[in-house]
């Protein structure tokens, strides 16, 4: 029998950088380098591969967030579309790569609490 995770406590553990299991230990170490096991209660995350679900993820929320982005810098600014494209870039760019880090841990917590694990080839 499985055990029971609670989803909504383990992603918000994930999205603030803390073991699903315990919330004591860190998931990554660095920028996106996921720990091999919890410091504080041994869970192998490992176990729990992300692949490329986060960056999807990622995708789909700065693309949302794109669209009133262009529309309120356009209407606001007025810049000329090189400038338009200056700032947007920029500002899709760093918002990407600080949204990735959240994303990615929050989506291991997701992972454990459903108990999808590598289980090998």
């Amino acid at each position: 029998m499985a055990e029971d995770h609670n989803e909504k406590t383990a992603v918000i553990r994930g999205f603030f950088n803390r073991c699903p299991n315990c919330g004591e230990g860190r998931i990554l170490q660095g920028y996106l380098a996921v720990i091999p096991e919890c410091e504080s209660c041994g869970l192998e995350f490992k176990r729990y591969p992300a692949a490329d679900g986060p960056a999807f993820f990622t995708m789909t929320i700065m693309l949302l967030l794109l669209i009133p982005l262009l529309g309120y810098t356009w209407v606001v600014f007025r810049p000329s579309p090189l400038m338009l494209l200056a700032i947007v870039s920029g500002a899709t760019a760093l918002i990407t790569m600080v949204l990735l880090r959240f994303v990615k841990s929050a989506f291991i917590g997701y992972l454990w609490a459903h108990n999808e694990q590598d289980r090998g080839a």
